[in-house]
């Protein structure tokens, strides 16, 4: 089978990989698509995300759909539409027991962070634990299901809010992240969605994902203190004092983007002058199945998808990718036959 691997800064190549065999309790995919998120673009343009380091070849991509070739146990027929939820748990802890997506000593596909990295899903095939395959209903294509764990995110983001209904909503950047947290405000019933960036097109973008109001930071001013709940995305300093400064007294900012481990200089003042709560949230725990849901019932979140490249032509997608002006999510394909 055909793989793509990342061996360094800049580095990718397509070449060929042994097919895995699924043992007892596991699942051989025939991946049709996967998207390029920011930590496989980490991995490629610097050579790690944050203080994860590529050791050894990386098969990026955690975001992936495709189709059953083989399931042992005979539950799961080829040919069967699916997802995956990317994460196997680890250990739990105490105070954190209904939260296993925080649970030390777990793993997520494409990731650098364990030793032997943990391979990802852009390959023509991969093995998963059966427990982590999500089966599409009839109403969702393979293709737009792609968005299952990035939508599955920003879900966990809204989440973390509570109840959303009558909401006044920011999303602070119209990344693919941002525009898929428009659709998942929405669907959690924000009452209205304002969008910020400091680009053009991903504000297009975002009004046709059905934002309410759209500001282009740098000409225009974000209202203060206007906002229920801001959902953060960028994860530039800047944008998070921003946040702090246009959500309302005792309002809730979301730090969805992620940032560097390092010191940042960020304005708490108004933060705590107004009593805001700030919410760390990261990847997510079941909300997956709720995305792919939301995907059946809504084929609109399909226009975040902006290109489809095929897997030999990798490097270019994930050129394209880096630029925001000219992309939301890019994905690459590996079958032709996907539906």
């Amino acid at each position: 089978m055909r793989a793509a691997f990342i061996d360094g800064k800049e580095r990718i190549e397509v070449r060929e990989a042994p097919t895995p065999e699924p043992g007892e309790g596991e699942v051989r995919i025939r991946v049709d698509s996967v998207g390029i998120c920011g930590s496989d673009l980490h991995y490629y343009f610097e050579g790690a995300n944050g203080e994860y380091v590529v050791r050894e070849p990386l098969v990026p991509g955690h975001e992936l759909s495709g189709r059953v070739d083989l399931d042992p146990s005979g539950r799961l027929a080829p040919g069967t539409p699916v997802t995956v939820h990317p994460a196997r748990f680890g250990t739990p802890e105490r105070g954190i027991e209904d939260d296993p997506h925080l649970w030390p000593g777990g793993s997520y596909l494409g990731s650098a962070s364990t030793w032997p990295h943990t391979q990802g899903g852009m390959s023509e095939q991969l093995v998963v634990r059966a427990d982590m395959i999500r089966v599409l209903p009839d109403a969702l294509p393979v293709r737009r299901a792609v968005l299952a764990e990035p939508l599955g995110v920003a879900l966990h983001a809204a989440t973390r809010v509570g109840d959303l209904a009558g909401a006044r909503v920011l999303v602070s950047g119209a990344g693919p992240i941002g525009l898929l947290a428009v659709a998942a405000a929405r669907a959690r019933g924000a009452a209205h969605i304002t969008v910020s960036d400091v680009l053009e097109a991903p504000l297009a973008r975002a009004e046709e994902l059905g934002a309410d109001a759209l500001v282009r930071v740098g000409t225009e001013e974000l209202p203060q203190s206007a906002f229920d709940v801001v959902f953060e995305c960028s994860g530039a300093p800047v944008a998070i004092s921003s946040a702090g400064t246009a959500v309302r007294r005792k309002g809730v900012v979301v730090q969805v983007g992620m940032v560097p481990n390092e010191p940042r200089p960020v304005n708490l003042a108004p933060y705590i002058s107004k009593e805001v709560h700030l919410v760390g949230t990261f990847r997510f725990h079941d909300e997956i199945d709720e995305a792919v849901a939301l995907l059946a019932a809504d084929p609109g979140i399909e226009k975040v998808v902006t290109h489809a490249l095929p897997l030999a032509e990798v490097a270019e997608a994930f050129r394209i990718a880096r630029d925001a002006q000219v992309s939301g999510k890019v994905v690459v394909t590996l079958q032709s036959d996907a539906g």
